[in-house]
């Protein structure tokens, strides 16, 4: 159904809205280091105008205990964005559903496609990895185990780098997947740039589809770490297969 609403927006000038197109109504939590109180939400209040945000009202509270305080605050933004400048890198290939991936690695690569995975370092989520790798899948899709043309091999978590790229040589991996759930104070940086540099200690960078994705990683990440391809939150298996394929396909015939 066509919304009019919609195609009278001015996309030059795009703002949030709650109740009312252009209200520029937002919600905001966070936490303070502050007993619960008063004193406490009239700090939220007075923090979130600070902010630029308009008529900002405390919503809720929730005491944390140990002297901190929870907020839900509610604020109207004076700002507008330009969205019809925006321009976001993204994976460039052809979704392809589950058949679709195994007759196009039939009829384009002629083998049995390799994909190793795992959640490298010190990270133990393997959510990310096993939605994308394991048989069962996720969202009903299966995992790359299930499908006949591809031979994967799902490592699980905590796998060292040095260990993962050994596995890639001994398997003679065409693509290499890396989950980073933990993401604190940037951890997930310093092991993905440790990986790519690894691969190109060991010579073999070039040999390799280099795939990373996470709650907090996007595709313009990835390629500024070295990676072929990054891929965030709701990412499936159809999505990472078809980049594989299509990306080793064009490889091949260079």
């Amino acid at each position: 159904m066509n919304n009019p609403q919609a195609a009278s927006i001015d996309l030059k000038r795009v703002k949030p809205y709650g109740d009312t197109m252009g209200d520029g109504a937002v919600q905001l939590s966070f936490s303070l280091p502050v007993p619960y109180g008063e004193e406490a939400r009239e700090a939220a209040r007075r923090l979130v105008a600070m902010m630029g945000l308009e008529e900002p009202q405390v919503y809720h509270m929730a005491d944390l205990g140990e002297g901190y305080t929870w907020f839900i605050v509610y604020g109207k933004c004076t700002h507008t964005i330009d969205f019809s400048t925006i321009r976001v890198p993204k994976v460039d290939s052809t979704r392809l559903d589950f058949y679709g991936v195994n007759q196009f690695i039939r009829e384009h690569i002629g083998r049995k496609v390799v994909v190793i995975g795992a959640c490298t370092g010190t990270d133990a989520h393997t959510v990310g990895i096993d939605a994308i790798m394991n048989m069962k899948g996720y969202n009903g899709e299966y995992g790359l185990e299930r499908y006949p043309e591809v031979d994967a091999y799902n490592f699980g978590s905590q796998v060292p780098n040095e260990e993962m790229l050994a596995k890639a040589m001994d398997l003679k991996a065409d693509a290499l997947l890396v989950s980073q759930v933990v993401t604190q104070k940037g951890v997930h940086i310093q092991n993905l740039t440790e990986l790519v540099e690894l691969a190109e200690a060991e010579g073999i960078r070039d040999q390799l589809l280099l795939i990373c994705g996470g709650p907090r990683i996007n595709h313009e990440m990835a390629l500024e770490l070295g990676f072929d391809a990054g891929f965030g939150p709701g990412t499936l298996a159809p999505d990472v297969a078809s980049f594989v394929v299509h990306e080793l396909e064009r490889r091949m015939s260079k």
